[in-house]
C-alpha cells in the first residue's frame, strides 16, 4: 500500500494553511496583498493518481479600500500602480504602502527608511515629467523675495464727477490734499529685497467732454522710509461714451522715474494694467487688486496633491512644488516577488517597469490623507481555513485506514 498519496494531499494543506495564516496575520497591514495556494494532480502513466502538489502560489492584486487616515503625508493609489522606492542599499522596490514621514534632511521615506522616488523639480518650482525618476526630496531653504512686476487694477470711476485740473507732479512728495484730485486707491507692492511699499493711485478727472482721467503714482514706505513718486510713460485713462476703458488702459512706471526696461531692478519697475475698468454713473469703487510680488518666506508645511506633487508652502503664502511622485506599472503584476516590509521586486515574469504621471496609461490616482487597507477578505480566510482544515484531517485518517489494512496483513 501506498501513503504517498495521503502524504502529498497533508503537505498541501499545509502550504494552503500557511498561506491563509499569512493573510490573516496581515490583515491589518496597509497595501497587503493576499495569496492564494494553487493544487495539481499528480499521475505517473497510472489509472490512479499519486496524490497532490501545489503548482503555484498566486497573489491577489485586486483594490483595497481607501480609507482616510487624516495625516497629509499618507498616499494611497486609486487604480493599478505602485509606489517606487530607493531602499538605504540603493535597491528598487515598489509598494502599495505610501505612508511615509519626513526626516529632518528632507527626504521622504517610510518606515524601513526606504525614499519615495518621482520627478524632480527645477529652481522654478516646476516639475520636469518624463525624465529620470530620483529620490525626492523637500529643502527647507527660505523662498527668496520677488519684487512686483506686474500690478493689476480693476476699478469704477464715477462718471459725474467734475473736471480738476491734474496735480502737479511736485506735490506728491508729500502727498495730495483731497481736493486736487477725484478719487484714490491703495496697493502694497514689494522691492527686490522684500520690503513691502504703499503705491496710493490718485485719480482726477480733467476732461468730461472726453472723459479722461488723469493718474498720478505715489509710493511710500522702504528701507528708509523715504517717500518718493513715480512718473509713467502714459499719465490718462480714457473712456468712451459707454463708459469703457478705450486707451491708456496699460502703462509702465518706475519709482524715482527711472527708466523702465522689464527686469527687476533694486527699487522698483512695474507694469499696470487698468484692464476691466469702466466709467458709470455711480460711487468710484475698487473691484480687484492683484500683484505678482511677495516677501521672503520660510518653510511651513509640506503637502501632497492629488496628481503627487509634492508642495513646498511658505510663510508668505507662496508655494513651490519640490517634485512629483511617479507611479510604476506592470504588465504582469502577479510576476512580482515579494520581498517583505511591504515591497516587491521585479522578476522576468512581472516584465520591465513603466514609470510615468499619476493618472496616466495604467496607472492610478494618488489619494492624499488616506491609506489602502489589506485586501484580505475575512470571512472568506476563515471559511477556508476550515475547508483546508477538514482536508488535512481527511489525509490523515487516509494514512490512519491504511496503516490499519496493512497491520491486518502482517497479522495473516
Amino acid at each position: 500500500m501506498s501513503f504517498s498519496q495521503a502524504l502529498s494531499g497533508i503537505n498541501a494543506q499545509r502550504e494552503k494553511l500557511g498561506a491563509i495564516g499569512n493573510n490573516i496575520a496581515n490583515s491589518q497591514t496597509v497595501g497587503f496583498k493576499s495569496s492564494d495556494v494553487q493544487f495539481a494532480d499528480v499521475f505517473a502513466q497510472s489509472r490512479i493518481g499519486l496524490g497532490t502538489k501545489v503548482s503555484t502560489t498566486l497573489q491577489n492584486f485586486n483594490q483595497g479600500n481607501i480609507e482616510s487616515s487624516g495625516r497629509n503625508m499618507d498616499l494611497a493609489i486609486a487604480g493599478e500602480g505602485f509606489f517606487r522606492f530607493q531602499q538605504p542599499g540603493g535597491e528598487i522596490g515598489y509598494s502599495r504602502n505610501g505612508q511615509l514621514t519626513l526626516t529632518a534632511d528632507g527626504n521622504l521615506v517610510n518606515a524601513q527608511g526606504a525614499q519615495i522616488m518621482g520627478y524632480g523639480a527645477d529652481a522654478n518650482g516646476e516639475v520636469q515629467p518624463g525624465g529620470e525618476v530620483e529620490p525626492l526630496t523637500v529643502d527647507a531653504g527660505n523662498l527668496e523675495a520677488s519684487a512686483t512686476q506686474n500690478l493689476d487694477v480693476s476699478l469704477n470711476l464715477d462718471a459725474g464727477e467734475e473736471e480738476k485740473v491734474a496735480p502737479p507732479a511736485a506735490d506728491l512728495a508729500g502727498g495730495l490734499d483731497p481736493s486736487q484730485y477725484s478719487y484714490s486707491t491703495n496697493a502694497t507692492v514689494y522691492d527686490s529685497q522684500g520690503n513691502a511699499r504703499n503705491l496710493t493711485t490718485y485719480l482726477t478727472k480733467t476732461s468730461a467732454a472726453e472723459n479722461k482721467w488723469d493718474v498720478s503714482l505715489r509710493l511710500t514706505g522702504g528701507p528708509e522710509g523715504a517717500n518718493t513718486y513715480t512718473s509713467s510713460s502714459a499719465t490718462e485713462l480714457d473712456f468712451d461714451e459707454n463708459g469703457v476703458l478705450a486707451g491708456g488702459g496699460t502703462f509702465n512706471f518706475t519709482e524715482n522715474g527711472g527708466e523702465f526696461d522689464g527686469t527687476q531692478l533694486a527699487n522698483l519697475a512695474v507694469a499696470i494694467d487698468f484692464a476691466g475698468s469702466t466709467q458709470f454713473a455711480k460711487d468710484s469703487t475698487v473691484n480687484d487688486i492683484n500683484q505678482d510680488g511677495y516677501t521672503s518666506g520660510s518653510l511651513v508645511g509640506t503637502t501632497i496633491q492629488e496628481d503627487g506633487t509634492v508642495m513646498r508652502n511658505y510663510s508668505n503664502e507662496q508655494s513651490r512644488a519640490a517634485g512629483q511622485v511617479s507611479l510604476v506599472s506592470f504588465r504582469n503584476p502577479e510576476g512580482l516577488k515579494p520581498e517583505g516590509d511591504n515591497l516587491w521586486s521585479t522578476t522576468g515574469a512581472s516584465g520591465q517597469e513603466l514609470v510615468g504621471v499619476p493618472g496616466t496609461g495604467q496607472r492610478g490616482l494618488i489619494e492624499p490623507g488616506a491609506v489602502e487597507t489589506s485586501n484580505v477578505d475575512m470571512a472568506s480566510e476563515l471559511v477556508d481555513m476550515i475547508v483546508s482544515q477538514r482536508a488535512y484531517q481527511a489525509n490523515s485518517q487516509t494514512i490512519s485506514t491504511q496503516d490499519e489494512l496493512l497491520q491486518t496483513i502482517i497479522n495473516l
